[in-house]
């Protein structure tokens, strides 16, 4: 197994620095995820939570009734994606961050949602799940599997929790395009400002989640529709043009020198956005 390059500490430090700003600044308030304008979107608030509803569909589709339906947020940062489930289906949610600021954020969220009964989200490591979390008719990782340092353990944890024939959905960036040096040097940028361990491509995603008793059901390029190269983001560009000349930079402006780097790869083709579904054996 590859030693990862940043370990659970590190991820929680990075999340525990920057969630109160990725909440304050970010365009989707509690959503800290990516705007997805998807067929028959119109506004940004159905952007932003395309990708949930496309979850929401999914457990719609299972054999559990939905009273009785459990979903497993993997990585589920403030809980804006639990809750916005939960408040359109009767489900029970459980959310699982390494970040303990995340974790009391989150309960704050849901609290004020009213939704305290049916959803909870603590501080835990999705690659070490604890037994008591009840088996799930459907897990997810939005934008949160990339930051993993052992996805083999992602995916056993996720078989695990799941019940047979539940559901596995990961929204997330895979590897893609040709290894040019400019498309190494990017992808480094957006790798070492993001944090992340786990940059896969979609068939190699499969063959992991293969190997922990998945079958794959559907892959899906998101990278379309998203909004890129607005003015918001050109403008961050320039800045991290100057950023990148000051001392520490890397360490108090890492998301945002990441952020930037995406974009490019992006847009070059050298990441993909996808949604993946898998389904337990």
């Amino acid at each position: 197994m590859v030693t990862p390059r940043f370990d659970s500490a590190d991820i929680k430090r990075y999340y525990d620095r920057h969630t109160t700003s990725f909440v304050r600044f970010g365009q989707g308030r509690a959503s800290i995820h990516r705007a997805v304008w998807g067929p028959d979107v119109q506004t940004q608030e159905q952007a932003f939570h395309y990708v949930d509803d496309q979850i929401a569909a999914l457990v719609g589709q299972g054999d559990t009734p939905l009273s009785a339906a459990h979903v497993v947020d993997l990585g589920c940062g403030v809980g804006a994606s639990l809750c916005y489930l939960a408040e359109r289906l009767p489900i029970r949610g459980t959310g699982v961050t390494l970040s303990p600021a995340q974790a009391v954020m989150a309960g704050q969220f849901i609290a004020e949602a009213g939704l305290s009964e049916r959803v909870e989200c603590f501080e835990g490591d999705y690659t070490n799940l604890p037994p008591a979390i009840e088996p799930a008719d459907l897990a997810y990782a939005i934008e949160s599997f990339v930051h993993g340092p052992a996805p083999e353990r992602f995916f056993e944890q996720s078989h695990r929790v799941l019940k047979p024939g539940g559901r596995l959905v990961i929204c997330d960036d895979i590897r893609a395009g040709e290894s040019l040096p400019l498309a190494e040097r990017t992808v480094e940028e957006f790798t070492r400002g993001w944090h992340i361990n786990t940059l896969l491509t979609r068939d190699d995603m499969i063959a992991m989640a293969r190997s922990a008793g998945f079958d794959h059901e559907s892959s899906v390029d998101l990278t379309p529709m998203l909004d890129l190269g607005r003015p918001r983001d050109r403008a961050i560009a320039v800045s991290v043009a100057l950023l990148k000349w000051l001392p520490y930079a890397g360490d108090r402006y890492d998301y945002v020198i990441g952020g930037d780097a995406l974009q490019t790869c992006l847009t070059k083709g050298w990441i993909r956005y996808e949604l993946n579904v898998f389904r337990s054996r």
